[in-house]
Formats: C-alpha cells, structure tokens, sequence
C-alpha cells in the first residue's frame, strides 16, 4: 500500500464530507410534516446528536481528559456567546426561512461545522500515523456522517429548505474536514495536542443545542414519553453504527 500523500489525505477528507449530504436523502419521501412529525424530527435529530457527542467525548478522553473537559466548557460558552450575538441582531434571515427558523438553522450549522473541524484534525492526525489508519478512520467518519447529515435535514427541511438545500448545506458544514484534515496531516506534533480540546468543544457545543432548542421544541406537539423513545431509539442506533465502525 502506498504512503499517504497530501492528495490522497485531501480526497478521503473530501469524501468524508460528501457523505455528510447523503443524509438529506430520507427526507425526499416526507417533504411535508405536520407538527407532530415536526416534534418527532427535532427529537430524532436531538438522539443522534446526543450520541455523537458522547462518543466525541470518549475519543477525547482516550487522548486527554482534562482538555476534553476544557473543551466542552469553552463549546458552551461559545454557542452562548454566539446565541446572544445573534438575538442582538434580531431579524435574521437564511434563504427563505426567517426569524427563529433562521436563527435554529445557522446555529446547528455552526455546531455540526465545529464538530466537522475536530474530524478534519482526526482524519489528518490518522493518516499521520499511516496509510491503513488513514483509510480505516476515513471509512468510519463518511459513514458517520450520513446520520449527522440527516440530523441537520430533519431541522432544516421542516423550516422550509428544499432536500437539495439541505444536502447541499450538509456538505458545506462538513467542509472544514478536507480544509483542516491537510495541514493536519503535515503538522501532526502540533495538531494531536489540540484534537481533545476540539472534540470536547464540538461535543459540549452539541449538547447546548440538544437541550437548549432541539427538546424544548420537540414537545410542542408531542408528549414526552414519545420524544422519550425517539430520542432513546435514535441514541442507541447511532451507537450501534459508533460500534460497528469500531
């Protein structure tokens, strides 16, 4: 097998983030929801999401616990921060969707693109340490990412973004994974020191939107037993995938 170069390492990142979009493919056969379906949406992306940021937080404890721990601090902070910049704002807009649709939008697009940035330093760190480890951990984050993609569906399509929008979307908060996968792969002495920290960040960043927007409005049209089961279902099938991966 041939050593990694910087091509390769940017074509398997590329990868990774293009099969980020393939999650809005679901959503082609349920365009229009009630608000029920809605509710049951939101509490599926909230499961999914749950569990990717817990299994952020076990690699990140695997390679330093307290910067993991500092990272998830500093990603609630900054998804605070971010949130009261832009209520200050006021109307925000995003394509056709406006006001707190919008708003619900750009900040899950946030969070999913701080996530991608950790597993942008992942696959690059991972081919630092060969080609198979390369290749192996590339497989795993592309199949990774169709959920987290059809999680970022599941808010956007119901809001008014057409599935193309919302692959396309999908994709375009996936991208710092090729842009950051590169010069990890160069630098990886100075890169591995920060991946727990980005991890923790994503993760902790993650888990505000979970309980802050994504459940509070999941039981505006559903009891909270059911979004207790979806969310649960939705939880320990993103595991089991987690598991399979390895």
């Amino acid at each position: 097998m041939t050593e990694p170069t910087l091509l390769i390492v940017f074509i398997a990142a590329l990868v990774t983030a293009l099969a980020t979009g393939l999650g809005a493919l679901p959503l082609l056969a349920a365009r229009r929801m009630s608000g029920r379906t809605l509710s049951t949406g939101n509490a599926l992306a909230a499961g999914l999401m749950l569990a990717a940021s817990v299994t952020l937080v076990i690699e990140g404890f695997e390679l330093s616990g307290p910067r993991t721990i500092g990272g998830i601090v500093l990603g609630v902070v900054a998804i605070w921060l971010v949130k009261k910049l832009l209520d200050r704002q006021g109307s925000v807009s995003l394509g056709d969707m406006q006001g707190a649709d919008a708003m619900k939008v750009l900040m899950i697009m946030g969070v999913m693109t701080a996530h991608s940035a950790a597993e942008g330093i992942g696959v690059g760190v991972a081919f630092g340490g060969g080609r198979p480890l390369g290749d192996l951990i590339t497989v795993a984050i592309a199949l990774h990412n169709v959920p987290e993609g059809l999680a970022i569906a599941l808010v956007m399509v119901p809001r008014g973004a057409s599935v193309a929008k919302a692959g396309l979307w999908a994709i375009v908060s996936s991208l710092p994974q090729p842009l950051l996968a590169v010069p990890a792969f160069l630098f990886v002495l100075y890169f591995a020191p920060v991946l727990p920290v980005g991890l923790g960040l994503a993760a902790g960043a993650m888990l505000w939107m979970i309980f802050s927007e994504l459940l509070p409005e999941a039981q505006e049209e559903a009891d909270s037993a059911t979004i207790g089961v979806v969310v649960t279902l939705a939880f320990a099938a993103m595991m089991a995938v987690t598991l399979v991966l390895g």
